[in-house]
Protein backbone atom coordinates (compact mmCIF):
# COMPACT_ATOMS: atom_id res chain seq x y z
CA UNK A 1 0.00 0.00 0.00
CA UNK A 2 1.19 3.52 -0.86
CA UNK A 3 0.59 6.68 1.19
CA UNK A 4 1.05 10.16 -0.31
CA UNK A 5 0.88 13.22 1.94
CA UNK A 6 0.53 16.87 0.98
CA UNK A 7 1.02 19.03 4.05
CA UNK A 8 0.85 22.71 4.90
CA UNK A 9 1.01 24.38 8.27
CA UNK A 10 -2.79 24.15 8.65
CA UNK A 11 -3.76 20.73 7.31
CA UNK A 12 -2.37 17.55 5.78
CA UNK A 13 -4.11 15.54 3.06
CA UNK A 14 -3.21 11.82 3.08
CA UNK A 15 -3.93 9.62 0.06
CA UNK A 16 -4.01 5.95 1.03
CA UNK A 17 -4.33 3.37 -1.71
CA UNK A 18 -3.09 0.76 -4.13
CA UNK A 19 -3.78 2.32 -7.54
CA UNK A 20 -5.10 5.38 -9.38
CA UNK A 21 -8.64 4.06 -8.93
CA UNK A 22 -8.36 2.43 -5.52
CA UNK A 23 -7.59 5.04 -2.87
CA UNK A 24 -9.14 7.30 -0.26
CA UNK A 25 -8.25 10.72 1.15
CA UNK A 26 -8.17 11.58 4.85
CA UNK A 27 -7.17 14.79 6.63
CA UNK A 28 -5.20 15.61 9.76
CA UNK A 29 -3.74 18.85 11.16
CA UNK A 30 -0.75 20.34 9.36
CA UNK A 31 2.81 19.15 9.90
CA UNK A 32 5.59 21.71 9.55
CA UNK A 33 9.07 20.85 10.91
CA UNK A 34 9.79 24.53 11.55
CA UNK A 35 7.19 24.40 14.33
CA UNK A 36 7.02 20.73 15.39
CA UNK A 37 9.66 18.33 16.70
CA UNK A 38 10.02 14.67 15.66
CA UNK A 39 8.31 13.61 18.89
CA UNK A 40 5.40 16.01 18.34
CA UNK A 41 4.94 14.84 14.75
CA UNK A 42 4.96 11.19 15.83
CA UNK A 43 2.34 11.90 18.48
CA UNK A 44 0.19 13.81 16.00
CA UNK A 45 0.31 10.94 13.48
CA UNK A 46 -0.53 8.41 16.19
CA UNK A 47 -3.44 10.47 17.51
CA UNK A 48 -4.88 11.83 14.27
CA UNK A 49 -3.91 9.56 11.37
CA UNK A 50 -3.80 6.07 12.85
CA UNK A 51 -7.48 6.05 13.89
CA UNK A 52 -8.26 6.56 10.18
CA UNK A 53 -5.61 4.07 8.99
CA UNK A 54 -6.27 0.62 10.42
CA UNK A 55 -4.05 -1.00 7.76
CA UNK A 56 -0.92 0.96 8.72
CA UNK A 57 1.24 -2.18 8.91
CA UNK A 58 0.67 -2.84 5.19
CA UNK A 59 2.12 0.51 4.06
CA UNK A 60 5.21 -0.17 1.95
CA UNK A 61 5.86 3.31 0.49
CA UNK A 62 5.23 6.76 1.97
CA UNK A 63 5.85 10.01 0.07
CA UNK A 64 5.52 13.18 2.13
CA UNK A 65 5.53 16.67 0.57
CA UNK A 66 5.41 19.50 3.05
CA UNK A 67 5.79 23.18 3.77
CA UNK A 68 8.99 23.74 5.72
CA UNK A 69 10.59 20.49 4.49
CA UNK A 70 13.88 22.07 3.51
CA UNK A 71 16.95 19.83 3.20
CA UNK A 72 17.91 20.89 6.75
CA UNK A 73 14.48 20.15 8.26
CA UNK A 74 13.24 17.15 6.24
CA UNK A 75 14.93 14.68 8.61
CA UNK A 76 12.64 15.81 11.44
CA UNK A 77 9.61 14.59 9.50
CA UNK A 78 11.40 11.56 8.04
CA UNK A 79 12.42 10.32 11.50
CA UNK A 80 8.84 10.60 12.77
CA UNK A 81 7.40 8.81 9.74
CA UNK A 82 10.00 6.02 9.94
CA UNK A 83 9.14 5.53 13.60
CA UNK A 84 5.40 5.35 12.81
CA UNK A 85 5.79 3.25 9.63
CA UNK A 86 8.81 0.99 10.29
CA UNK A 87 8.10 -1.29 7.30
CA UNK A 88 7.76 1.50 4.72
CA UNK A 89 10.18 3.22 2.40
CA UNK A 90 9.88 6.89 3.45
CA UNK A 91 10.69 9.92 1.28
CA UNK A 92 10.23 13.51 2.45
CA UNK A 93 10.44 16.47 0.08
CA UNK A 94 9.38 20.10 -0.11
CA UNK A 95 5.95 21.35 -1.14
CA UNK A 96 7.65 22.89 -4.19
CA UNK A 97 8.94 19.47 -5.25
CA UNK A 98 5.40 18.15 -4.82
CA UNK A 99 4.02 20.95 -6.95
CA UNK A 100 6.58 20.25 -9.69
CA UNK A 101 5.76 16.54 -9.78
CA UNK A 102 2.02 17.17 -9.67
CA UNK A 103 2.17 19.73 -12.47
CA UNK A 104 4.91 18.38 -14.72
CA UNK A 105 4.97 14.66 -14.02
CA UNK A 106 8.05 13.30 -15.79
CA UNK A 107 8.39 16.15 -18.30
CA UNK A 108 10.38 19.36 -18.25
CA UNK A 109 8.60 22.51 -17.16
CA UNK A 110 8.40 25.48 -14.83
CA UNK A 111 6.24 24.94 -11.75
CA UNK A 112 4.79 27.83 -9.76
CA UNK A 113 2.87 28.10 -6.51
CA UNK A 114 0.54 31.07 -5.99
CA UNK A 115 -1.20 30.80 -2.63
CA UNK A 116 -0.80 32.82 0.57
CA UNK A 117 2.86 32.94 -0.49
CA UNK A 118 4.49 32.26 -3.86
CA UNK A 119 7.33 30.11 -5.15
CA UNK A 120 8.61 28.71 -8.43
CA UNK A 121 11.20 26.39 -9.90
CA UNK A 122 12.63 24.97 -13.10
CA UNK A 123 12.09 21.20 -13.25
CA UNK A 124 13.87 18.77 -15.60
CA UNK A 125 11.32 15.95 -15.39
CA UNK A 126 12.96 14.33 -12.37
CA UNK A 127 14.18 17.05 -10.05
CA UNK A 128 14.26 20.80 -9.42
CA UNK A 129 17.29 22.28 -11.17
CA UNK A 130 16.78 25.97 -10.36
CA UNK A 131 14.80 27.98 -7.82
CA UNK A 132 14.49 31.75 -7.50
CA UNK A 133 14.10 32.43 -3.78
CA UNK A 134 10.60 33.79 -3.05
CA UNK A 135 11.96 35.93 -0.14
CA UNK A 136 8.64 36.24 1.70
CA UNK A 137 5.91 38.84 1.36
CA UNK A 138 8.03 41.78 2.57
CA UNK A 139 10.87 41.38 0.05
CA UNK A 140 9.21 39.21 -2.59
CA UNK A 141 6.34 36.69 -2.88
CA UNK A 142 5.13 38.49 -5.98
CA UNK A 143 1.68 37.34 -7.11
CA UNK A 144 0.83 35.81 -3.75
CA UNK A 145 -2.30 36.38 -1.72
CA UNK A 146 -0.29 38.27 0.88
CA UNK A 147 1.16 40.67 -1.69
CA UNK A 148 -2.18 41.14 -3.46
CA UNK A 149 -3.69 42.05 -0.09
CA UNK A 150 -0.75 44.32 0.71
CA UNK A 151 -1.22 46.19 -2.55
CA UNK A 152 -4.97 46.46 -1.95
CA UNK A 153 -4.80 47.99 1.52
CA UNK A 154 -1.80 50.12 0.58
CA UNK A 155 -3.62 51.57 -2.42
CA UNK A 156 -6.71 52.09 -0.30
CA UNK A 157 -4.92 53.95 2.50
CA UNK A 158 -2.81 55.95 0.02
CA UNK A 159 -6.01 56.97 -1.83
CA UNK A 160 -4.93 55.30 -5.07
CA UNK A 161 -8.34 53.61 -5.42
CA UNK A 162 -11.68 55.37 -6.03
CA UNK A 163 -13.38 56.48 -2.78
CA UNK A 164 -16.34 54.12 -3.27
CA UNK A 165 -14.05 51.09 -3.51
CA UNK A 166 -12.09 52.14 -0.42
CA UNK A 167 -15.27 52.70 1.58
CA UNK A 168 -16.62 49.33 0.47
CA UNK A 169 -13.42 47.51 1.48
CA UNK A 170 -13.27 49.11 4.92
CA UNK A 171 -16.96 48.49 5.56
CA UNK A 172 -17.05 44.89 4.27
CA UNK A 173 -14.10 43.78 6.41
CA UNK A 174 -14.81 46.15 9.32
CA UNK A 175 -11.41 47.77 8.91
CA UNK A 176 -9.93 51.05 10.08
CA UNK A 177 -6.48 52.41 9.24
CA UNK A 178 -5.42 51.84 12.88
CA UNK A 179 -6.67 48.25 12.83
CA UNK A 180 -4.83 47.51 9.57
CA UNK A 181 -1.56 48.91 10.89
CA UNK A 182 -1.90 46.91 14.09
CA UNK A 183 -2.59 43.67 12.19
CA UNK A 184 0.33 44.22 9.81
CA UNK A 185 3.01 45.58 12.13
CA UNK A 186 2.15 44.36 15.64
CA UNK A 187 0.21 41.11 15.34
CA UNK A 188 1.56 37.71 14.19
CA UNK A 189 0.68 36.17 10.80
CA UNK A 190 0.27 39.45 8.94
CA UNK A 191 0.65 37.52 5.68
CA UNK A 192 -2.51 35.53 6.41
CA UNK A 193 -4.44 38.68 7.30
CA UNK A 194 -3.42 40.34 4.04
CA UNK A 195 -4.21 37.22 2.00
CA UNK A 196 -7.67 37.06 3.62
CA UNK A 197 -8.60 40.24 1.72
CA UNK A 198 -8.23 38.67 -1.74
CA UNK A 199 -11.93 37.70 -2.06
CA UNK A 200 -12.58 41.45 -2.34
CA UNK A 201 -10.30 41.56 -5.39
CA UNK A 202 -12.11 38.62 -6.92
CA UNK A 203 -15.53 40.17 -6.31
CA UNK A 204 -14.49 43.48 -7.93
CA UNK A 205 -12.11 42.23 -10.60
CA UNK A 206 -14.17 43.91 -13.34
CA UNK A 207 -13.33 47.37 -11.97
CA UNK A 208 -10.51 48.88 -14.02
CA UNK A 209 -8.44 49.76 -10.96
CA UNK A 210 -8.64 46.24 -9.50
CA UNK A 211 -7.93 44.67 -12.88
CA UNK A 212 -4.83 46.85 -13.23
CA UNK A 213 -3.68 45.91 -9.70
CA UNK A 214 -4.01 42.20 -10.46
CA UNK A 215 -2.17 42.45 -13.78
CA UNK A 216 0.62 44.47 -12.16
CA UNK A 217 1.13 41.89 -9.40
CA UNK A 218 1.14 38.91 -11.76
CA UNK A 219 3.42 40.72 -14.21
CA UNK A 220 5.84 41.31 -11.34
CA UNK A 221 5.73 37.58 -10.55
CA UNK A 222 6.65 36.68 -14.13
CA UNK A 223 9.39 39.30 -14.48
CA UNK A 224 11.04 38.72 -11.11
CA UNK A 225 10.73 34.92 -11.05
CA UNK A 226 9.71 33.01 -14.18
CA UNK A 227 11.73 35.12 -16.60
CA UNK A 228 14.92 34.31 -14.68
CA UNK A 229 14.61 30.68 -15.84
CA UNK A 230 15.06 29.21 -19.32
CA UNK A 231 11.37 29.77 -19.98
CA UNK A 232 11.27 30.22 -23.76
CA UNK A 233 9.21 27.42 -25.31
CA UNK A 234 8.72 25.84 -21.88
CA UNK A 235 5.25 25.49 -20.34
CA UNK A 236 4.75 27.42 -17.11
CA UNK A 237 2.36 25.59 -14.78
CA UNK A 238 0.58 26.88 -11.67
CA UNK A 239 -0.86 25.47 -8.49
CA UNK A 240 -2.59 27.17 -5.56
CA UNK A 241 -5.74 29.03 -4.66
CA UNK A 242 -4.62 32.41 -6.01
CA UNK A 243 -3.51 30.93 -9.34
CA UNK A 244 -6.80 29.07 -9.62
CA UNK A 245 -9.18 31.90 -8.70
CA UNK A 246 -7.31 34.49 -10.76
CA UNK A 247 -6.34 32.21 -13.65
CA UNK A 248 -7.78 34.59 -16.27
CA UNK A 249 -5.59 37.44 -15.04
CA UNK A 250 -2.54 35.17 -14.72
CA UNK A 251 -2.97 34.12 -18.35
CA UNK A 252 -3.49 37.71 -19.48
CA UNK A 253 -0.27 38.85 -17.79
CA UNK A 254 1.60 35.89 -19.27
CA UNK A 255 0.28 36.50 -22.79
CA UNK A 256 1.47 40.12 -22.67
CA UNK A 257 5.00 38.86 -21.93
CA UNK A 258 4.95 36.02 -24.47
CA UNK A 259 4.97 33.34 -21.77
CA UNK A 260 3.27 29.99 -22.42
CA UNK A 261 0.94 28.99 -19.56
CA UNK A 262 0.31 25.28 -19.13
CA UNK A 263 -1.80 23.74 -16.37
CA UNK A 264 -3.45 25.72 -13.59
CA UNK A 265 -4.77 23.56 -10.76
CA UNK A 266 -5.96 24.29 -7.23
CA UNK A 267 -4.20 21.53 -5.28
CA UNK A 268 -1.49 18.95 -6.03
CA UNK A 269 -3.00 15.68 -4.81
CA UNK A 270 -4.53 14.49 -8.08
CA UNK A 271 -1.25 15.10 -9.90
CA UNK A 272 0.75 13.37 -7.16
CA UNK A 273 -1.53 10.33 -7.33
CA UNK A 274 -0.95 10.13 -11.08
CA UNK A 275 2.80 10.59 -10.61
CA UNK A 276 3.34 7.93 -7.95
CA UNK A 277 0.93 5.27 -9.14
CA UNK A 278 2.37 5.45 -12.67
CA UNK A 279 6.01 5.01 -11.62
Amino acid sequence: MIVIADSGSTKTDWCIGNSQTDYRIVQTPGINPFYLSTKEISRQITENLFPQLTEKDTVTELYFYGAGCTPEKACIVADALTECFPHAHVAVESDLSGAARALCGHTKGIACILGTGSNSCEYDGEKIVSNVSPLGYILGDEGSGAVLGKRLVGDCLKKQLPPDLCELLLKEYELTPAFILDKVYRQPLANRFLASLTPFLSAHRQRAEIHALLLSCFTDFFKRNVMLYEYAGCPVHFIGSIAWHFRAEVKEAADALGIQVGKIIKSPMEGLINYHFRI
